[in-house]
C-alpha cells in the first residue's frame, strides 16, 4: 500500500513505497482499553497457520489430527517461555540490573531460536509419553513451524526491529530514527542517516523481510519433500539445514545481535553453523543407510 505523505514513517525508497503512519495495534474499549499490538496480532496468525499446516499433513499420513491441537497447546507455551529465556540469558547485562523486565513480555524480547529448542523439547517429552513417533510427527510439524516464522517475522516490521546494516540496494528500507530503539542503530547507520523534510531516518537492509521470503522458500521444499522422503526425521534434517544457511547468512546482516557472553560472536549465526552441520551430518548417514538396506 502506498501513502503519500511528506514525511512517511517508513520508505522503500527505491521500490516507491512510502507508509505514512505505522500503527503498533489496536485497542479493545470493551475490555477496559486494553490495546492488542500487532506484534502478538501477527505472532498469533502464525502460530494457526503454522497448526493447520501441521494438522493437515498428520492427517496425510494416517495420524490422529486431534493429535496436533493437542500437542499444540503445550509447544506453544513452553516456546514462548523458550523465546523469553533464550533473549533474556543473551541480554543478562540488561536483565540482570532489571530483573522484574525479565518477565515483561509486552516490553519485547523474544528469540525464535529458543522457542525452536523448546518446541523440539516438548516434541520428545511429549511423543515419550504419548507413544506416538517422534520422527513421523516432526516431520509433519517443521512445515508449519517454518510457515509460522515466515508470517511471525512481520511482526518485526511493525515493531520496527530486526533490520539490518545500511544499504541502497533494490530493498532499502528507510525508519523514522525516532521509532526505532536506540541500541539497535550502528555507528554505520549514524554515518549513513537521511533527513527528508527535517525528519531523520535510518537506511537499513529489511532483514525481516529477506527472511520472510526466505522461510517461503524453505516451506515450498519441505511440502514438495514430505510425501518424497526416505525415511522418518528427513523433513526435520532439511528443516534445520535450510533454515541455518538463511539464518546464518541474513543474521549477519542484522544490528540487534545477541551475542555470546563476550566472545563477540553472534550466537544464533554459531547455533546456525552447528545446526546446519549436524543435520546435513544426519541426513547423509540416514540416505546411505537406506541405500544399503536397498541393496
Amino acid at each position: 500500500m502506498i501513502f503519500l505523505t511528506a514525511a512517511p514513517d517508513i520508505n522503500f525508497v527505491n521500490l516507491g513505497i512510502r507508509i505514512g503512519h505505522l500503527v503498533d495495534g489496536i485497542t479493545l474499549p470493551v475490555f477496559g482499553g486494553f490495546k492488542v499490538m500487532f506484534y502478538g496480532l501477527i505472532i498469533g496468525i502464525g502460530i494457526i497457520a503454522g497448526m493447520l499446516i501441521a494438522w493437515r499433513n498428520v492427517k496425510a499420513v494416517g495420524m490422529d489430527g486431534d493429535i496436533i491441537f493437542d500437542f499444540g497447546i503445550y509447544a506453544v507455551i513452553f516456546s514462548v517461555i523458550g523465546a523469553r529465556l533464550y533473549y533474556v540469558i543473551f541480554s543478562w547485562d540488561y536483565y540482570k540490573e532489571n530483573l522484574l523486565q525479565i518477565f515483561n513480555i509486552r516490553g519485547g524480547g523474544l528469540a525464535i531460536y529458543g522457542a525452536v529448542i523448546a518446541a523440539v523439547i516438548t516434541l520428545l517429552v511429549y511423543c515419550r509419553v504419548k507413544k506416538v513417533p517422534v520422527l513421523k510427527l516432526a516431520d509433519c510439524c517443521f512445515p508449519g513451524l517454518i510457515a509460522g516464522q515466515a508470517i511471525g517475522r512481520w511482526g518485526n516490521f511493525v515493531n520496527c526491529e530486526a533490520f539490518g546494516g545500511y544499504t541502497n540496494n533494490l530493498f532499502a528500507m528507510q525508519i523514522k530514527r525516532s521509532l526505532v530503539s536506540p541500541s539497535m542503530i550502528s555507528q554505520e547507520l549514524l554515518e549513513h542517516l537521511v533527513t527528508v523534510d527535517g525528519v531523520e531516518y535510518i537506511q537499513v537492509h529489511p532483514t525481516f523481510f529477506y527472511e520472510s521470503v526466505w522461510n517461503l522458500g524453505v516451506l515450498a521444499v519441505l511440502l514438495f519433500m514430505l510425501k518424497r522422503k526416505k525415511f522418518d526425521g528427513q523433513i526435520m534434517c532439511l528443516y534445520f539445514i535450510l533454515y541455518g544457511l538463511g539464518r546464518f547468512w541474513i543474521e549477519g546482516l542484522r544490528t540487534d545481535q545477541l551475542i555470546l557472553f563476550s566472545t563477540g560472536i553472534p550466537v544464533s549465526q554459531l547455533l546456525s553453523a552447528v545446526m546446519v552441520v549436524a543435520a546435513a551430518g544426519a541426513l547423509v548417514w540416514n540416505l546411505r543407510k537406506k541405500k544399503k538396506e536397498r541393496i
